[in-house]
């Protein structure tokens, strides 16, 4: 009791919870142990919005998600010891993603000799490529937790606050008064624009090519530049894509390509082919980005971003920079250049993006499955146009990227690490963002199965998720490379789980689409309904995407 009040005085948790509220970060993905439930309890009473899950690295990977979709931080918290090893797979993702988090993690007590969780936890952070902060010294550790999320928000990555839980247990009898947000303490950063003589160097560059694509990436997305990026395209006659982040940035636009890199249809293939020039825009020139390199093999690239470089994963990325805000960088160039007659950019291109089909190889398909093809054509004319689209990895990941109608802003693709398994927590990372829109989830059966409890937090939580399962029985990716080999593909293939029947068993509603005609009848059932839906839907394992097909040239359609 503090003796002028006769009131119990806070606990260190108490103050650290009041420290993270003040944060403003609206809502916290969490599981609970000994070392983070006292103070996600209070977090709770303090008005931020919990998300149960079921599993750690789900409340990791939704706030990767919930960070991504806001544009602010994402905030998980989880127990010491086993529940901070869940994490590492999600921190990767996290780091390569450029995502911004907190976590909030326990630390076993540092007032035993031995306690059964206790392992030194740095190490295993710092590993991921994220920050790891242990916050020892109980007087300094609203300070330090509020410098946490300012370290989080301005080096846009993971930060994990380590706090030992007999510490966050000790009455606090340090001043009530808590440190400024560091909403408060960040820097106004405006736009950068070009330096004059940058921008006649880009425009010598431009004047002389002949075939030039523009690319867009993320940092286009954030800066605002698609409008400017299109302006650009009209004066140079050239198509637009994107990276597949920023897929469905020039969704509306007749002459856009859709993505670059390893996703990209086969006329986007073929004009990159041709091109003399890219101009990459708020893109980090990733290796698939590029596909290797194999993408445009006879184009110089100028890059256009604040952060420019001439090497990206292991390969050469750009030979021309243009140092700048996106949308500042594209307009000074625009008005730089010379203006060239449309030729590239008319009717026959925008026919040609608008009829040929991505991948336009053959398979036979046997009765009673779907072509994956056909469903994501049959979903992309189905789905309203303002519900929320979450793209999953795995190898059906590039079927369902073959939505061109669904713009940026409404279709989250997270893959920076490859990992499958995801699906579930992102669709609840943008079911927390969007809470008022319904979510699809596009996903494939091995993926989804990996953390199906998740259906569970779900229906808990009230969110409005529409799972659509690709079910080939196999991990797919591996059937097919398996089989490249001349190898046995049994390690891979576990045959079709009734996804609707589990999904039942979590209080889902479900169903198995046997018939393509049936998928408008069972969308407009989960929009009259409250809760989340699965559909199931049996497709070919004999559909091979176009990326391993290229990764195994002797590895051809087999079609009637």
């Amino acid at each position: 009791m503090t003796a002028a009040q006769g009131v119990p005085a806070p606990h260190v948790y108490d103050i650290l919870a009041r420290t993270a509220a003040q944060e403003g970060v609206g809502t916290c993905f969490a599981l609970l142990g000994d070392a983070n439930m006292n103070w996600a309890t209070r977090l709770a009473e303090a008005g931020v919005r919990m998300i149960y899950v079921r599993h750690e690295h789900c409340a990791a990977a939704a706030a990767m998600a919930y960070a991504r979709k806001t544009g602010d931080i994402g905030f998980a918290t989880v127990t010491c010891g086993p529940g901070l090893t869940q994490l590492m797979t999600a921190l990767p993702a996290a780091v390569r993603a450029r995502l911004p988090m907190v976590v909030f993690a326990g630390e076993a007590p540092v007032g035993k000799g031995w306690y059964n969780q206790g392992i030194d936890q740095a190490p295993f952070v710092s590993a991921t490529g994220a920050a790891y902060v242990p916050l020892h010294h109980v007087e300094r550790m609203p300070v330090a937790l509020r410098d946490a999320f300012l370290q989080a928000r301005r080096e846009r990555r993971p930060v994990v606050v380590g706090v030992p839980f007999d510490l966050q247990e000790r009455v606090w009898s340090g001043s009530l008064t808590l440190p400024e947000p560091s909403r408060a303490l960040l820097p106004r950063l405006r736009p950068v624009p070009p330096h004059p003589d940058d921008v006649a160097d880009a425009a010598a560059v431009t004047d002389a090519a002949r075939r030039i694509v523009i690319v867009a990436g993320m940092g286009a997305v954030e800066a605002g530049a698609g409008p400017a990026c299109q302006a650009l395209a009209e004066r140079l006659d050239a198509p637009l894509a994107t990276t597949l982040p920023a897929r469905g940035l020039f969704h509306d636009d007749p002459c856009c390509l859709g993505i670059a890199g390893g996703f990209s249809t086969e006329t986007a293939r073929a004009v990159f082919a041709e091109a003399d020039l890219v101009i990459a825009v708020g893109a980090s020139l990733a290796h698939h980005t590029a596909d290797g390199g194999a993408l445009w093999p006879k184009a110089d690239v100028l890059q256009i971003d604040l952060d420019p470089v001439a090497r990206s994963q292991g390969r050469p990325a750009a030979r021309h920079h243009l140092r700048a805000d996106a949308r500042l960088g594209v307009e000074a160039l625009t008005a730089a250049v010379a203006p060239r007659p449309a030729f590239t950019r008319g009717a026959a291109l925008a026919q040609r993006i608008a009829t040929t089909p991505a991948d336009g190889a053959r398979f036979d398909i046997a009765p009673g499955v779907h072509d994956p093809r056909e469903v994501v054509r049959a979903l992309d004319a189905s789905l309203p146009a303002d519900w929320e689209m979450v793209n999953s990895s795995g190898h059906c990941s590039y079927f369902f990227a073959q939505m061109p109608s669904r713009p940026q802003d409404r279709f989250l693709t997270i893959r920076e690490f490859g990992a499958i398994g995801n699906g579930t927590s992102f669709a609840m990372g943008v079911a927390a963002a969007r809470p008022e829109t319904p979510v699809v989830l596009f996903d494939g059966d091995g993926s989804l199965l990996m953390h199906v409890q998740e259906f569970e937090t779900m229906q808990r939580h009230g969110m409005r998720v529409l799972v659509v399962a690709l079910n080939d029985g196999a991990y797919g990716s591996e059937i097919h490379k398996l089989r490249a080999e001349g190898l046995s593909d049994a390690g891979a293939v576990f045959g079709r789980t009734d996804l609707a029947a589990v999904a039942r068993g979590f209080g889902l509603e479900a169903a198995t689409l046997d018939d393509l005609a049936d998928l408008s009848h069972l969308i407009d059932r989960f929009a009259a309904g409250t809760g989340s839906m699965l559909i199931d839907v049996p497709i070919s394992d004999r559909v091979i995407s176009p990326v391993i097909r290229r990764a195994h040239p002797g590895l051809e359609p087999v079609a009637g």
